[in-house]
């Protein structure tokens, strides 16, 4: 591997787990009391679990995102698919202050909903430019899946 793909690769990665970093600000203060104050359904996993998921699926999108990136960013696919990626991001950290942040199943619901279709958006912008990229994303997608059912059903529950 180049040196320049090591550190499109590391910047990669760091994109991503700063977007994590940035999301946990809201989400940690927030689990301890409030969201254990909630009514969950019985398919919530342990909360123990959130963390090595997200720690996961950060680390493969920010390698699918450095397989775009090291596919060059000449053709406007590329360019699309990379500006997307990072807009994807903030909505994704937007969840955690909609959901955390502000303690709303309702505006966490709101945000998880354009996450998911963004997400759906990114496999196809990704499946121009490098398949691999895009198939990468499939696990991330089904989490946010997941994810936007247990927020719906917390926040019918509550």
């Amino acid at each position: 591997m180049s040196k320049q793909n090591i550190i499109r690769l590391s910047i990669s990665l760091a994109i991503c787990y700063l977007a994590g970093a940035v999301g946990s600000i809201f989400t940690r203060p927030a689990v301890e009391y409030w969201y254990q104050s909630l009514i969950k359904p019985g398919f919530a996993p342990p909360d123990w679990l959130f963390a090595p998921v997200w720690l996961m699926l950060y680390a493969v999108m920010g390698f699918s995102f450095y397989l775009v990136w090291r596919s060059g960013l000449q053709n406007k696919d590329s360019r699309s698919a990379f500006i997307l990626f990072l807009v994807h991001l903030l909505v994704n950290v937007g969840w955690s202050v909609a959901f955390f942040g502000f303690q709303s199943p309702f505006w966490g619901l709101m945000m998880i909903i354009l996450l998911w279709g963004l997400i759906f958006a990114l496999v196809m912008a990704f499946a121009h430019v490098r398949s691999l990229a895009a198939v990468l994303l499939i696990p991330y997608w089904a989490w946010v899946t997941f994810a936007g059912v247990l927020n719906w059903t917390i926040w019918l529950l509550n």
